[in-house]
């Protein structure tokens, strides 16, 4: 504990939610809720407004639905939500080399420790700093919490909510704390909270007076002093700079059960290169190739496989996933499909042979897009010397793939909430989509509620986009 509350909590207010708020003018002020759009979705965030209606996060999205209908369901843009977050973190980093981040939107900071503020009145004055800058460059709020402990922090940042600052004075924590509900302390969820309710304790002052021996008796040792050391108050934990990642995975939670084997095979495939491409964007490399397979009954099975060397090549995570799949059983059905990599270097271990294979596999590539002449030229045969008939063939098998690619032309599906441009109407969201059409607002950060058009799913005018700024892009 310190003698002074300069322990900085920030928590960005319903931040997935605030953020496509920000990006859509027309959903300001609007129950808005992210999260998986499907039968099986989960809500990620719930905005101030769909809270309400006691939506909150990690509820079934169908749940959701039926408490607030009338509510805007969007997918997650997780690109957009990462830009936003770099940014909230480097104001961090201004104010001190110790930054803990504890997610996309939350952080510690250690405002001793960059000289930011060494006394009460100076860390006010940072953390009132701090939540204008954040606004100025996002255009979003943040709550603010201030303490001489990680915990007391994250308790006064909690209690600030929405778009407020709470500042803790040492001296006060027992009493701010005492009427508290125990299940504000960290690690006390929802099974420590009923075990605790159950012996007449709900809150923190009647933990307190629990006194250490009898939450021993009740919750073991480790957990039993943690709770009453807490319960005082008393927090030595120091703020950690950023720690390296672990491990990199995705996962997909399908809206019906797969029980098509090739298709489960397609689907672990896709993941693989998903995780890959996440895994090179971190910088990192790994050796071991994780699968995680949640059947029909909620079973979940976890297989692994650690190569000689880390990698980042998406053909060989490809492969070890692939033979991990064939030691799972998916008779009666697959609902979660996930790949990952564990083991994280920021090195690969490539040899000479691997790198030599990697430069011919290119120049063949090359020569395949370069059509028939340049696949000639490759091999050492001139262009212009095969024969009518060589040649009648190879427009053939042109028109045939293209026959087959045409046919084989994937339906345009528009994610509700996702980005779009048009010729001529210029950037907007999708609203909805079915029956052939797709419902499209066109506005942008910054401007006032734009209109709505409807199109063709195949328009050749609409395409996807990149998020705009929140801020800047008018």
């Amino acid at each position: 504990m310190r003698a002074a509350p300069t322990i900085l909590h920030l928590d960005m207010d319903a931040f997935y939610a605030s953020v496509e708020q920000a990006s859509k003018p027309s959903l300001r002020g609007k129950a808005v809720i992210v999260g998986g759009l499907g039968p099986r979705g989960v809500v990620a965030t719930a905005s101030y407004e769909a809270r309400r209606f006691g939506v909150h996060s990690a509820m079934p999205t169908a749940q959701a639905r039926r408490l607030c209908p009338n509510g805007a369901y969007l997918i997650p843009r997780f690109t957009l939500y990462r830009e936003v977050s770099e940014l909230v973190m480097g104001l961090l980093r201004e104010l001190s080399p110790l930054v803990e981040p504890l997610s996309l939107d939350e952080a510690f900071v250690d405002l001793e420790a960059g000289g930011a503020a060494f006394d009460a009145a100076g860390a006010r004055a940072t953390g009132e700093r701090l939540r204008a800058d954040i606004r100025a460059a996002t255009g979003l709020s943040g709550s603010v919490g201030l303490a001489g402990s990680k915990m007391l922090a994250k308790v006064a940042s909690e209690e600030a909510k929405p778009d407020g600052l709470l500042l803790i004075e040492p001296g006060t924590e027992r009493e701010l704390l005492a009427p508290m509900s125990v299940r504000t302390l960290p690690g006390v969820g929802p099974a420590t909270g009923e075990h605790l309710r159950r012996a007449g304790i709900t809150t923190v002052g009647e933990l307190a007076e629990a006194g250490e021996d009898e939450l021993v008796r009740m919750v073991g040792r480790a957990h039993g002093v943690g709770l009453y050391r807490m319960a005082l108050g008393l927090d030595d934990r120091p703020v950690v700079a950023e720690r390296d990642a672990k491990s990199v995975s995705v996962e997909d939670t399908f809206d019906v059960d797969l029980h098509d084997r090739v298709r489960i095979r397609n689907e672990v495939q896709r993941l693989a290169d998903r995780c890959v491409g996440r895994l090179r964007a971190s910088g990192h490399s790994g050796r071991t190739i994780v699968l995680k397979v949640r059947r029909y009954d909620f079973s979940t099975l976890t297989r692994s496989e650690t190569l000689r060397g880390p990698t980042d090549d998406p053909a060989v995570v490809r492969e070890a996933a692939a033979r991990l799949l064939e030691g799972v059983d998916t008779t009666g059905g697959v609902r979660l499909l996930g790949v990952g990599v564990t083991g994280l270097a920021d090195y690969t271990q490539e040899d000479l042979f691997a790198l030599a294979l990697a430069a011919e596999g290119e120049a063949g590539a090359e020569a395949e897009a370069a059509g028939p002449a340049g696949a000639e030229e490759a091999a050492g045969a001139p262009p212009g010397e095969r024969g009518p008939l060589e040649g009648a063939a190879a427009a053939l098998e042109g028109a045939a793939a293209a026959l087959e690619g045409a046919e084989a032309a994937p339906v345009r599906h528009w994610a509700a909430g996702s980005d779009v441009r048009h010729a001529v109407y210029g950037p907007g969201w999708v609203q909805g989509s079915g029956v052939g059409r797709v419902t499209v607002r066109f506005e942008r950060p910054g401007s006032p509620p734009g209109r709505v058009r409807t199109f063709r799913l195949d328009d050749p005018e609409l395409e996807d986009s990149d998020p705009l700024p929140l801020v800047g892009s008018d």
